[in-house]
């Protein structure tokens, strides 16, 4: 009996240690597989936020030839600063057209204004030139004179337009500039010398 209980507790002893080596053993293995499953789940991640971002990027002719992982990154970090830097111009033309405006309802809203010189406004977007003259001299040849002078600068005029508001007439230009010019203070010292003899001529 006493043999018996022996063999008995020897073998649960066995298994026991058995058991415990296996987990022992199989505890490395466990660790690879958790580092296999993090590393499969941060590539995943990593695929989700690549695609999102070159979704955000115009789509590549079929001609264009493939571009490496890199330089796809390198294209959309590239694109998205130009998409900041034509938001910023687009902030600037809005704060420009509301200045203008202001200007319209100013005129409309008060008094009678004689205006003695011009008011010459010029604001350069980096490709965009906008000129604005308000004048009390009510004539077409101010306009055409500033058309003149935009053209003379190397500007391309992509609008233009005038309205008479009271005794004043506002004159509006767009023009699209070269990269690296800005010929605005060009445009303003020659439109003021214009103008003021104009008034020297109507005012000797």
């Amino acid at each position: 009996m006493h043999s018996d209980f022996s063999v008995t507790n020897a073998a649960l002893i066995s298994v026991f240690s058995n058991s415990r080596r296996g987990m022992m053993e199989s505890k490395p293995g466990s660790c690879r597989h958790d580092r296999k499953t993090r590393e499969r789940n941060r590539r995943n991640q990593m695929k989700a936020l690549f695609s999102e971002l070159h979704s955000l990027v115009p789509p590549r002719s079929p001609t264009e030839s493939t571009l490496s992982l890199s330089d796809q990154l390198s294209e959309a970090a590239n694109y998205i600063k130009s998409l900041k830097v034509k938001v910023e111009e687009m902030r600037e033309q809005k704060q420009n057209l509301l200045e203008v405006e202001k200007i319209n309802t100013t005129m409309n809203n008060g008094p009678m204004i004689k205006f003695k010189s011009p008011e010459i406004r010029i604001w350069n977007t980096g490709s965009i030139l906008e000129v604005v003259l308000v004048t009390g001299l009510d004539d077409q040849f101010m306009f055409n004179e500033t058309a003149h002078v935009i053209h003379e600068e190397g500007a391309d005029i992509v609008n233009a337009s005038f309205s008479y508001v009271g005794d004043a007439m506002l004159h509006t230009f767009h023009a699209k500039v070269g990269e690296g010019d800005s010929p605005d203070e060009r445009i303003s010292e020659k439109l003021r010398k214009i103008v003021n003899d104009m008034l020297m001529e109507f005012h000797p």
